[in-house]
């Protein structure tokens, strides 16, 4: 039953550094992310891995989320999710945050696309064990994308910024065997698991082939390859945290998590060598 007297008690506000760091520095699976906009400006453009329950349906929709995490809406500028939630709380959610100035003030990458983009890629009641195959094949398309870019660029630099790029899947991979032995010790080695053949679709759900015709002309800059990245890895953040909200399974959601957690922890490595690249100066990977 909604509270009545929480429908006209001001909810808690977020500035929008406030909750990028926020996000930031909590785990996935500890918070929901509410975007309350209409379907199309969700397509456009959404902050990865949010829940999307426009407005209007909120009354109706909200037991799909869980009211004892901490639940941060978001809409355009924070008008309709100031309302959204004042329902909330009045359904009596424990911590409820209105992102202030919307998403329009938010500086973090966005992500972009329905909520249903590339959700076919799973059932929805996969093992933890299928999820590390599906993401190492992910990891292992990417990889080949950046060294086959590195293998026709006669440029040096950026020859040596696609090695660093591929190696950085390679990073990705060791991570997701270690799960995969973990999971399954007595199993035959993941890359075998995974095919002989290279994995057509790329992190965030992207085909290789397609998207290598589409992109391999424009990576003549460091600065527009580092945007390609970060787009392609906020793409990935955002379809694994998709996938969590889809699984049946809890130990599968948690797996996801844990992988969207490290894909955050590479945004931001990408995020400092993009600006180092822009300032001219040295970049590395943490």
């Amino acid at each position: 039953m909604i509270q009545l007297k929480k429908l006209f008690t001001p909810v808690s506000s977020m500035e929008a550094e406030e909750a990028r760091a926020y996000l930031a520095q909590h785990p996935e699976g500890f918070f929901t992310l509410l975007d309350v906009r209409q379907p199309w400006e969700y397509e456009e453009s959404h902050i990865p891995g949010a829940r999307l329950i426009p407005l209007p349906q909120v009354h109706d929709s909200y037991k799909e989320l869980d009211p004892n995490k901490p639940t941060l809406v978001y809409c355009a500028i924070g008008g309709r999710s100031r309302v959204a939630a004042q329902m909330l709380s009045g359904f009596d959610f424990r911590e409820v945050y209105n992102l202030a100035g919307g998403i329009k003030a938010f500086q973090g990458q966005k992500a972009t696309g329905p909520e249903e983009l590339n959700l076919n890629l799973i059932r929805g009641d996969e093992t933890p064990v299928e999820i590390i195959v599906l993401a190492y094949g992910m990891e292992t398309a990417l990889k080949v994308f950046y060294e086959t870019l590195a293998e026709k660029t006669p440029d040096l630099k950026l020859k040596e910024l696609f090695l660093k790029l591929a190696r950085l899947e390679e990073h990705h991979q060791q991570r997701l065997s270690k799960l995969y032995q973990q999971s399954e010790p007595a199993g035959q080695d993941l890359a075998t698991s995974v095919t002989s053949e290279i994995p057509q679709i790329m992190e965030g759900g992207f085909d290789l082939k397609t998207f290598m015709e589409k992109n391999a002309p424009l990576m003549e800059k460091a600065s527009d390859v580092l945007e390609l990245a970060l787009m392609l890895e906020t793409q990935a953040l955002d379809l694994y945290l998709r996938f969590a909200h889809r699984s049946a399974q809890a130990p599968t959601r948690d797996l996801l998590f844990s992988i969207a957690a490290e894909e955050k922890t590479h945004l931001a490595s990408l995020g400092r060598l993009l600006e180092e690249s822009l300032g001219g100066g040295p970049g590395s990977f943490s």
